[in-house]
């Protein structure tokens, strides 16, 4: 189904259309109709199956720019899902000029209080600042029409429940409430009996993950290990086409620049760029172009390439459905696919549970190092040269190539047109940091087994005497590289 064929305003379905979305997932296709016609909705799907246009574009209808007052609310559990989902709505809902503020625990609330202050629409929010700003009378809540609880059930299990009821208490009783929901356990079937009239239920199933042909590996690094660690596989994994997915548009826009300051070629993919943007990436992308792709889970929402070999998670996604998603992009038409997560030691838990859906282990591959990596671009670069050596049409260059001969010996002319190809670490590139996921509850010993990282393989997965994670190296080496770049190890090879 087309988002053409909903009955929505002109504003969204151009915002639509520059976010580069046609059809309708099914979640988005069973709930906007009903939402649209002001019925309850009791939705029951995972993340990363488009839920916030679900439920965003019946609000966004709804919503009157004209007037300075909130008149929709969506609650989100973590402070990562209410920035996605503010990010997402401002995309859906700017053409209309439709105010969006997100608050959240942990920023600055004198900041949230100002932004309150000014004409808003839509508040999205967590549970706990929430209750703050109303018991401060800076959020008023007698004027919302649509209420949506998102990933209700995680606030169930995160301790929420109470303080949803509160809000709900406070707002009208004559309101349209959004439920989305993973599971519904009784608790939150008692809480859409209470608080929603005669909800449509639309339960969308579970994707599946049918991985036969995915090697599925993990790393363990810091935070400001993962750019070097990323460019070192890179370097060893020689990708024909490579997804990398990093959590924010920031994150996305940071980490593309910095693999072309080192030489690759990437570009970026993320939900400000306009539809010409989009549209010019991607086709660069399925043309071979361009070898690296860096998106957000939104951004790259829908994208059907094939051929792609690679898919690396920079940042592990905070749930298993996204995960399922993004590895789906490669080892597709009965090729092999080889999918990588970076994940930090606080973030283990999340990754066991995307174990426990996909009914796979991941097996944990210990990052190159910097003379593996050296060798991989080496490697790389005498595979170029053979490319090079094809063009045969030397009669422009004779006099220049003479005078190369003349002046400097095989080896030498050698030496230099390797070190042209050879990537500059030394570049110093910034991502600005993200700080780890927050351990899942009820994680197995914060999601580490006994002795499973021990038997971590080598990048090209033959046995290595270095079990080592970076993790793992003495602190003072830590300090020094996080003080400075890794410098370019020297070469080991001898051109004859």
């Amino acid at each position: 189904m087309k988002f053409k064929d909903f009955n929505l305003s002109q504003p969204l379905l151009d915002a639509v259309d520059e976010m580069g979305f046609e059809e309708a997932t099914p979640i988005q296709a069973q709930t906007i109709q009903p939402g649209l016609e002001g019925r309850d909705v009791l939705g029951q799907a995972q993340t990363g199956t488009g839920k916030t246009a679900a439920f965003g574009l019946p609000l966004l209808e709804k919503v009157s720019p004209d007037n300075d007052y909130p008149q929709a609310l969506v609650i989100a559990p973590t402070r990562e899902l209410a920035i996605q989902n503010g990010e997402e709505l401002y995309r859906l809902g700017h053409l209309k000029n439709i105010r969006i503020v997100t608050v959240y625990g942990g920023a600055n609330i004198r900041k949230q209080l100002h932004q309150l202050q000014s004409q808003t629409q839509v508040v999205v929010g967590t549970p706990g600042r929430l209750i703050d700003l109303i018991n401060r009378g800076a959020l008023k809540l007698n004027h919302v029409e649509t209420l949506v609880l998102d990933e209700a059930d995680e606030m169930l299990d995160m301790g929420f429940i109470d303080d949803i009821r509160t809000i709900m208490s406070a707002l009208p009783d004559k309101r349209q409430t959004l439920l989305f929901s993973a599971t519904i356990p009784d608790e939150i079937q008692k809480l859409a009996t209470q608080f929603m009239t005669d909800p449509v239920h639309v339960k969308i199933q579970k994707q599946v993950l049918t991985a036969e042909n995915i090697n599925q590996y993990y790393t363990r690094c810091r935070e400001w290990e993962k750019f070097d660690t990323l460019s070192r596989f890179l370097d060893v994994h020689h990708p024909q086409l490579a997804i990398v997915f990093a959590r924010t548009k920031r994150r996305v826009a940071e980490i593309a620049q910095g693999l072309v300051t080192r030489g690759y070629s990437a570009m970026g993919l993320h939900g400000d760029m306009d539809q010409y943007q989009r549209n010019s990436v991607m086709s660069q992308f399925k043309e071979k172009k361009l070898s690296i792709l860096v998106a957000t889970d939104v951004a790259a929402r829908g994208l059907d390439i094939s051929g792609v070999t690679h898919v690396y998670n920079y940042d592990i996604p905070q749930d298993p459905e996204s995960y399922v998603h993004r590895i789906g992009r490669t080892g597709r038409a009965g090729h092999s696919g080889l999918s990588l997560t970076f994940v930090d030691r606080q973030e283990m838990g999340y990754l066991r549970t995307i174990e426990d859906l996909t009914k796979q282990q991941m097996t944990p591959l210990r990052p190159p190092t910097e003379n593996e990596s050296l060798s991989g671009q080496v490697i790389q670069a005498i595979q170029e040269v053979a490319g090079l050596l094809e063009w045969d049409n030397v009669s422009e260059y004779e006099q220049a190539i003479d005078t190369l001969m003349n002046a400097y010996t095989d080896e030498e002319l050698a030496t230099a047109l390797l070190h042209s190809l050879i990537k500059d670490y030394g570049q110093e590139v910034k991502i600005s940091p993200d700080h780890p996921l927050k351990p899942k509850h009820n994680s197995h010993h914060n999601g580490q087994r006994k002795g499973k990282f021990g038997r971590a393989k080598n990048y090209n997965n033959h046995s290595s005497k270095h079990h080592s994670s970076h993790n793992n190296q003495p602190k003072k080496r830590q300090k020094s590289k996080q003080q400075a770049p890794a410098k370019k190890a020297s070469a080991s090879f001898k051109i004859k």
